[in-house]
């Protein structure tokens, strides 16, 4: 992260790669405005870069029409124009921009692109620490969270309740488990 204030403990320099078996991206968005929507993406990517000072930078990238809500006509709406109009902006990207220490935990600040808009956001990060991995090297453990709303990104599509209210909520959570294994 170009302005990083913070560094990682224990965090070696070089480039942790996010190994997606061990990892998810996973998000929760309220239904009917009494209930959540979980989903989840199974295709994603990307690295965490040490230097040697310690400071880091992130990036990702998912890939949209990996989406899963357990519903495949709801996958299909999510995938559409309505939503994310997976066909003319297949990826989601983040760039990271800065870190900085929250008491005990970490707040990472970045560029996430989504729909083609990008937007400033700011994920909380759990630093779980590094393990020596299980014969394949070192792996390291986060976990992150941000709510974003999703008119921001240009996801506008309204469907309101004769009580009031929508049957989708603006606002997303977004969770990330994330485990990266260092590069040799």
């Amino acid at each position: 992260m170009t302005t990083a204030t913070a560094a990682l403990p224990n965090l070696a320099a070089g480039t942790w790669a996010i190994d997606p078996t061990h990892s998810s991206v996973e998000f929760s968005v309220r239904h009917l405005m009494v209930s959540k929507v979980r989903g989840r993406f199974d295709e994603f990517s990307g690295a965490i870069t040490v230097a040697e000072d310690g400071t880091a930078s992130v990036s990702a990238e998912i890939q949209i029409a990996s989406i899963d809500t357990k519903h495949e006509g709801r996958d299909g709406h999510l995938k559409s124009p309505d939503y994310f109009d997976a066909e003319q902006f297949p990826t989601a990207t983040f760039k990271s921009t800065g870190l900085r220490a929250k008491g005990d935990d970490y707040v990472v600040e970045g560029e996430f692109t989504l729909r083609g808009v990008t937007r400033t956001i700011e994920l909380a990060l759990e630093f779980n620490g590094v393990n020596p991995g299980m014969g394949h090297g070192a792996v390291a453990g986060f976990e992150a969270t941000t709510v974003i709303n999703r008119k921001d990104f240009g996801i506008t599509v309204d469907m309101p309740l004769e009580t009031g209210g929508a049957v989708v909520g603006d606002k997303i959570t977004i969770t990330l488990e994330i485990e990266a294994a260092l590069q040799s």
